[in-house]
């Protein structure tokens, strides 16, 4: 028997072992194995299994080492879509399928090291010749006192670089031998004591030998009222009695105490986030949305809707019935959010309506909690998944529905290896699963737009918010007008300042968005004119007075805040551009009597830190709440009437086609926020360039003239969805072997294109970030009319170069960049 195996390597094929017959029986497709990878040992995924011997020479194939897994972990949907991921994404299909597991289920490979009959003789002519003792010495004297050392073992006494440096030593010279085993996952069960009546003595059929004490009584009470047999700390605190007691009781036969597996709840403390629970009659275009969807659910058909509803519509709500439906149909429900902030949000909704049916995905959750909910999927006692883009890993069986909200966000992109896009996973998850797929937005992509106008989706439009209310009144301010006025910059224009002293002064509620962290942007030496700049990116640092640091937003380099400028001493050093820390501090001094709070990846770094934050200004105790693009989605705030916007400057002028598109996704998006109560709405949006389109559209909250401009934009400028878009990242700590694989790379793509007019090939170039975290990085770029021809030409490239000369490893490959930074 051999098995194809996914290894996790920057290897695009599969590897063929041989299945020795004492593990023929365990072995399956979709088990983790441990198996020999050139001179180490790693877990791999068995994709196929074969009776046929390969076209291979026989020593080349080695053996399996040991199953992981006594039943399949990777359930037939999930590695087909794998596969699929794998392929158009060009990633490694072993990385793909890793990073569909949670991460404390992976294992890796330990040493075990023990010592050999040469390594013992050498041992003791070492100690009978008296010779100076030598770290290896050492190593090899502590190898010999255990029968079971592993590497990790040695390196609490030597560094790692030095432990691999004696091992290698003392294996060459046939002093030890090496075993490669699986560790155990990084995530084991939570256990806990717990305590329930003995079976005997709850029967009658034991006899006490003397009466029972007031506290025995009290335990023997709580435990038959019990519904279930509660955790012995839980028990000490309820019935108020010590360890003690309940020792005597376990000693006399009347209690026993064991130990049980414990699920890591994730949605335990979700009730803080107050949501509506008065039941919902569906206005009759959300009833029509609603019976469209559920025609091919019903008949077990795969489709796509594009839910295209204004803000305060009540998408949310058809998600719900809909998911419901697929339930009551026997089948399974997934729905996807952008960001981690809104999974609460949601998860409370989806309790609310479904209970213990639900597990919740994503990474904020500890690797235990991961691998609990994990496991309720897999075993069918969750059918309910709400999750960030991983989540379309889910195990789940018999798939219904797949929800994608906010489906434009451009998070649902993984920026790692593997660089899939959770939105399109799930639309061909649902195709292969025959399921129903509902993207919803305020504000499509123009890309699922033009699907939906060109017949690939099917198009859903809710143009009105429930009980007709309005949508917020936008007003575009020029701060060119308020530099003049006042003489110089200002962060808060009159306008704004005005509208929020009203407005708290009515009671009413304001959000202020300004899509960057930190205090000041950057500081700048007014002597020589130079920045301070990371030290291993090619960006300025961040000043954050919180830490009174200067920190890079790419890498997290931190350094002091210098009080002479580095490059020319100077004493003059300037703070600009400013965050929405700064924004706290002075929108603290203009409105002293108002209760304020910032919500930014900064104030949310502690669990529970983002749910209290919203708890608190959804209960009215915050009057005002500033933060980064966190609050301009996915909320419903009823008391909120008013939203300021301080710039969206610079996210215009970002290099990159997708700039204005995604300023009028987030002005949209914010302005939503207003007006969702009884009262109306207002935004006010200060800009110093108020005629820009991405604007003027905006403040119209005009999607389909936006779309008109912005299409015709990319049909002339041959951009996506006209074209197919690689980009290709090479990086590398040295500028010089950068250009010598970016120029070889493109060098190859455009012998292999030159016949094809619809491809072009751009570049090697700087990238708009010509340096993270230590690395140099330039940019090739494939614009192609058919994504066929892309990949086809790709591969061709790909293949002429010559991995001895030129390290692909450096090379990053995204198909469909969601940016091109």
């Amino acid at each position: 028997m051999f098995a194809e195996l996914a290894i996790p390597v920057y290897i695009h094929q599969t590897f063929t072992y041989r299945v020795p017959e004492s593990l023929e029986t365990m072995v399956q497709v979709g088990v983790r194995c441990f198996v020999p990878f050139g001179t180490r040992a790693v877990t791999g995924y068995i994709v196929a299994i074969s009776l046929t011997e390969p076209d291979l020479p026989s020593e080349s194939i080695k053996e399996i080492t040991t199953v992981l897994d006594a039943q399949p972990v990777i359930i037939p949907e999930v590695l087909e879509m794998t596969r699929w991921i794998a392929d158009y994404y060009y990633a490694p299909w072993g990385e793909v399928l890793k990073a569909s597991l949670p991460a404390g289920m992976n294992t890796s490979a330990e040493m075990k090291i023990s010592i050999t009959n040469s390594g013992r003789k050498h041992l003791e002519e070492l100690n009978q010749a008296r010779i100076e003792r030598s770290t290896k010495w050492q190593a090899l004297k502590t190898i010999s006192e255990t029968d079971e050392l592993t590497d990790k073992d040695l390196q609490k006494e030597h560094s790692k670089a030095r432990t691999s440096a004696i091992i290698r030593e003392l294996e060459r010279e046939g002093f030890i031998q090496i075993e490669h085993q699986p560790s155990e996952p990084t995530s084991k069960p939570k256990r806990q004591n717990a305590v329930k009546l003995n079976e005997a003595f709850a029967n009658r059929t034991l006899s006490v030998d003397k009466p029972l004490t007031e506290l025995q009584k009290r335990v023997i009470d709580y435990l038959t009222q019990a519904p279930i047999e509660p955790s012995l700390s839980e028990l000490l605190e309820k019935v108020d009695v010590t360890a003690a007691v309940i020792r005597t009781m376990e000693r006399r036969g009347i209690v026993e105490v064991f130990v049980r597996e414990v699920r890591r709840d994730p949605l335990a403390n979700i009730s803080k986030i107050p949501v509506k629970t008065s039941d919902i009659t569906l206005t009759p275009q959300q009833a029509s949305a609603l019976e469209q969807i559920c025609g091919p659910l019903e008949k077990g058909e795969y489709s796509t809707f594009l839910l295209h509803g204004v803000t305060g519509a009540g998408k949310t709500e058809i998600y719900l019935r809909a998911m419901r439906a697929a339930l009551e149909m026997g089948k399974s429900a997934m729905m996807l959010v952008p960001e981690i902030s809104l999974a609460p949000v949601f998860s409370r909704r989806l309790k609310e309506q479904f209970g213990d049916e639900v597990a919740i995905l994503h990474s904020s959750l500890s690797d235990g909690e991961r691998v609990d909910e994990w496991k309720r999927i897999y075993n069918g006692q969750a059918r309910v998944v709400i999750g960030t883009r991983s989540a379309v890993f889910a195990p789940l069986r018999n798939l219904g529905i797949v929800v994608v909200d906010e489906e434009h966000e451009t998070s649902y992109k993984q920026e790692e290896t593997p660089r899939y896009n959770g939105r399109d996973s799930a639309i061909m998850r649902a195709l292969k699963a025959k399921a129903v797929v509902v993207l919803g937005s305020a504000t499509p992509s123009l890309e699922s737009y033009h699907n939906a106008q060109s017949g690939k989706y099917h198009y859903i439009r809710l143009a009105e918010r429930i009980g007709n209310r309005p949508l917020a009144k936008v007003e575009v301010v020029d701060m060119r007008e308020v530099f003049k006025r006042h003489g110089k910059a200002q962060v808060f224009s009159d306008e704004l300042k005005l509208a929020v002293e009203e407005t708290i002064s009515k009671g009413e509620q304001t959000i202020i968005l300004l899509n960057r962290r930190g205090f000041s942007t950057f500081l700048l030496c007014r002597s020589c004119g130079a920045a301070i700049r990371c030290r291993d990116c090619d960006v300025t640092l961040t000043f954050h007075r919180d830490v009174n640091r200067l920190i890079c937003h790419y890498c997290n380099f931190q350094r002091g805040v210098p009080q002479l400028c580095p490059a020319c001493n100077g004493q003059y050093i300037y703070y600009l551009g400013e965050g929405t820390e700064q924004l706290e501090a002075i929108s603290r001094q203009l409105f002293p009597q108002a209760n304020i709070a910032r919500l930014d990846r900064d104030t949310t770094r502690r669990r529970g830190a983002y749910e209290r934050t919203i708890g608190e200004f959804s209960s009215g105790t915050i009057d005002l709440l500033i933060g980064t693009q966190i609050v301009a989605k996915g909320h419903d705030f009823p008391n909120v009437t008013l939203v300021g916007v301080v710039s969206v400057d610079a996210g215009l002028g970002m290099p990159d086609f997708r700039a204005a598109e995604r300023t009028f996704q987030i002005l949209t998006q914010v302005a939503g926020r207003a007006g969702r109560g009884s009262s109306p709405g207002k935004v006010i949006i200060q800009s110093y360039h108020p005629e820009h389109y991405s604007l003027q559209y905006a403040k119209e909250q005009d999607y389909q003239g936006f779309y008109q401009y912005e299409i015709n934009f990319r049909r002339m400028m041959y951009y996506p969805p006209f074209s197919v878009l690689v980009n290709i990242i090479v990086r590398h700590k040295d500028l010089t072997t950068a250009q010598a694989i970016a120029a070889e790379f493109a060098k190859q793509l455009k012998i292999v294109s030159q016949q094809d007019p619809t491809v072009k090939i751009l570049g090697p170039a700087a990238a708009p970030l010509a340096r993270l975290k230590t690395e140099h990085r330039l940019q090739i770029l494939i614009k192609a009319r058919l994504r066929t021809r892309a990949r086809e030409i790709l591969d061709l490239a790909v293949a002429k170069i010559n991995p001895a000369r030129f390290d692909m490893t450096a090379v990053n490959i995204e198909v469909d960049p969601i940016d091109l930074l």
